[in-house]
């Protein structure tokens, strides 16, 4: 009989649930917003993920739960998201020595060792400067959607300065810069380097060790990516699905869990 891991990740903002078999491959995938519940999102997700599959409960072997929510989860084993995420990248990046994360509410460098074992990590948790959030507030301001930032960025002819790191002082400088006439496509490349500039001053914590994989629903927006890689002045490598590397973690540690 098939046996399956279940990892589900609970972020801030979006809820993320991943199977893999038992040969350890991802067998499929689904995210959400987390809104008032996550733990109700992550629930639903999963009656969905095994309906499509043909699948039910009794056929997941061991779950392990990750991220902001994970311990309002039912699973087998809570684990950090930082050990999550190395995982997940170890999995797909077999010689990645630095993960970039930008999540919801957060952003992280995690430096690490071949396998995903973490050797150290710097983490911006007190504040949405240089994460998701940071991004849907400017958006907003724009009356723009988040996902068409990275393309609009890639627009822009003449970059405007948005010097705050503050989320609130920042928005005050978009809205300063779209009553001075700047075209939103500056307005954004602006944005989308402020995050990077938040990010790439993290990384002199950790250092950086290639090859560097960058993570994380941000990781979807290419104005931000491009702009990180300049500042950095290094390739970046982003998975096709950045949003759940660290959900896929979870599960292969679920694995794992059971083969001990």
């Amino acid at each position: 009989m098939n046996r399956y891991y279940l990892g589900v990740d609970i972020g801030s903002l979006t809820t993320k649930v991943v199977l893999v078999s038992t040969e350890g491959k991802p067998v499929a995938g689904a995210t959400g917003r987390s809104g008032y519940s996550g733990r109700n999102v992550a629930e639903r997700l999963t009656t969905e993920l095994l309906h499509k599959n043909n699948l039910d409960k009794r056929d997941i072997a061991a779950t392990v739960a990750t991220g902001y929510g994970r311990i309002t989860f039912p699973a087998d084993r809570e684990v950090s998201e930082i050990t999550c995420q190395a995982r997940g990248i170890a999995h797909l990046f077999g010689d990645a020595r630095t993960v970039i994360d930008i999540g919801g509410q957060d952003s992280k460098v995690i430096k690490m060792l071949p396998g995903g074992k973490v050797v150290d990590f710097a983490m911006n948790d007190k504040c949405a400067a240089g994460t998701g959030r940071f991004l849907e507030v400017m958006a907003g301001a724009l009356e723009l959607r988040v996902e068409d930032l990275g393309k609009l960025a890639a627009e822009a002819q003449e970059q405007c300065i948005i010097s705050s790191f503050c989320t609130v002082f920042a928005e005050s400088e978009v809205i300063s810069h779209v009553s001075a006439g700047a075209k939103k496509a500056d307005i954004v490349a602006g944005v989308c380097d402020s995050v990077a500039a938040r990010v790439a001053a993290m990384t002199s914590r950790t250092g950086l060790e290639l090859k560097i994989v960058f993570t994380g629903g941000v990781a979807r927006n290419s104005g931000v990516t491009h702009a990180l890689a300049k500042q950095l002045g290094q390739q970046l490598f982003v998975p096709d699905e950045p949003e759940i590397t660290a959900a896929l973690g979870a599960a292969l540690i679920a694995k794992s869990m059971e083969a001990r």
